[in-house]
């Protein structure tokens, strides 16, 4: 990694507002709720014991690059091979390339994998009601599963969609989809109309992709049965007309067209759909306008700093988006490297495609913090370890950990992934287009809220 050059600048007010819009404070009593319908939903969180921990963090991170089609550096695509190989998940081998592949109120469970790489809540869908476990991805706008369709081959164990048993489901003629990858790999298929509810918010004729083909990414992560996208709707890969979106569906049903995630390390979490709960954050709300354009959350951070309570800002403005199916915190490598420049034993390991550390020296990793419009996002030290750098004989099981920010490098913007969730209540306001963030650890002391006491 190259060294950072970066220029240094007082916190002054002249300072942060230069290259980004700033923050409106809003206090949560002081939103404005649209009766639109009225319904509210909470969708809730629950451990998962079934995931494969081996090799989490290269894999994280050469996720992150299939997901946005960015081809996989040539290092990180042999480690997350060669991890695969370790943990005998002997299918991901052949196709894990950067060649073309041929071929009313409700409260709900979900299930956070193994080092929090997916946040997963039951969904229905059909009639009647087949329940699937999907993955809420704020960085994609398609809502595709496993199904009748997917061949035995691929399903491996998954929940599937019986599109037969549904009464409700209709082929929507002439329509399909299809998602390429940055390794070349592809998930297709055909698209059926049909009821797909959440905690009892139903949305009749929701469209849903049903896969005849799935990248291997997917087919080994028996814990999901999809993806139910929350991005903006321009971007549904549905041809030749792209579909609407579950929450631009539920909207007029919703009390009001938000929802909020509130995800943790470890521990259970939850998403909010049509209203706010302030028990789970400290402060104000700062919010910042979205840049809709390219179909994500996209918003502009301006400087950023290293260490609890510097006032003295680092100049780093880049583009970001909110993205809860991404695991990691993406970050301009200017930023990553002054970061782990402060944390001990801190380095960067090529065969690993990114920062490690001693898993011992954890408790010494910095808070970072970074300023969007002015508004100073803490993500604490304490959710900055990722997982355990496992599968690999040169190093002792459990001696090395995989950092949770790495770099964005190559990327168009900066991904703001699951890490940054664990430390910032975030709120997606789609009524006017904006994003808001408020902190989840009390001020001084790093203390995480509380999951709410009140069980809705």
């Amino acid at each position: 990694m190259k060294a950072a050059s970066l220029t240094a600048v007082l916190a002054s007010a002249a300072g942060l507002a230069a290259g980004a819009p700033r923050a409106e404070r809003v206090r949560a009593q002081d939103i404005k709720v649209s009766t639109l319908g009225g319904a509210t939903l909470r969708v809730r969180q629950v451990e998962n014991k079934h995931f494969n921990p081996v090799g989490q963090g290269p894999r994280a991170l050469a996720n992150t690059y299939r997901k946005y089609g960015m081809e996989i550096p040539p290092g990180l695509l042999a480690i997350v091979n060669r991890v695969a190989q370790n943990a005998g998940i002997k299918s991901n081998i052949k196709a894990t390339s950067n060649k073309t592949d041929a071929g009313a109120e409700a409260e709900v469970p979900a299930l956070p994998e193994l080092h929090d790489i997916e946040y997963l809540a039951p969904v229905q869908v059909g009639t009647p009601p087949q329940t699937l476990n999907l993955n809420f991805d704020t960085g994609s706008s398609d809502l595709w599963v496993f199904s009748s369709e997917t061949p035995e081959s691929q399903q491996k164990g998954h929940k599937i969609y019986n599109i037969t048993a549904s009464s409700t489901a209709n082929r929507l003629a002439n329509h399909t989809w299809s998602i390429r990858y940055g390794d070349g790999s592809t998930s297709m298929g055909n698209v059926y109309l049909d009821t797909v509810s959440i905690g009892g918010l139903s949305v009749p004729q929701q469209a849903i992709e049903s896969a005849t083909r799935v990248s291997y990414g997917f087919t080994n992560d028996p814990a999901s049965s999809g993806l139910l996208g929350l991005g903006f709707d321009h971007i549904n890969q549905v041809k030749p007309a792209s579909q609407k979106t579950f929450f631009s569906n539920a909207q007029s049903s919703l009390a009001m067209p938000l929802f909020s995630a509130n995800l943790n390390k470890g521990a259970a979490g939850n998403y909010n759909f049509g209203f706010i709960d302030p028990t789970e954050f400290h402060g104000d709300i700062a919010f910042v306008p979205v840049n809709t354009t390219d179909g994500f959350w996209q918003f502009e951070t301006s400087h950023f700093s290293v260490g609890a309570g510097n006032t003295t800002l680092l100049a780093a403005p880049h583009p970001a988006i909110a993205d809860t199916g991404t695991t990691l915190l993406m970050v301009p490598s200017d930023i990553v490297d002054a970061y782990y420049a402060q944390a001990p034993t801190a380095l960067y390991d090529e065969q690993v495609g990114g920062y490690i550390f001693a898993c011992n020296a954890s408790a010494a990793l910095p808070d970072l913090t970074l300023h969007i419009g002015g508004y100073a996002a803490v993500v604490p030290g304490a959710v900055m370890n990722y997982a355990p750098v496992t599968g690999l004989a040169r190093l002792p099981e459990g001696s090395m950990c995989y950092g949770g920010l790495q770099s964005s490098q190559g990327f168009p913007f900066a991904i703001y992934g699951d890490i940054f969730f664990k430390a910032q209540w975030t709120l997606f306001h789609a009524g006017e287009s904006k994003i808001g963030f408020a902190s989840k650890f009390k001020p001084g002391n790093g203390t995480v809220v509380p999951p709410p006491a009140v069980q809705r």
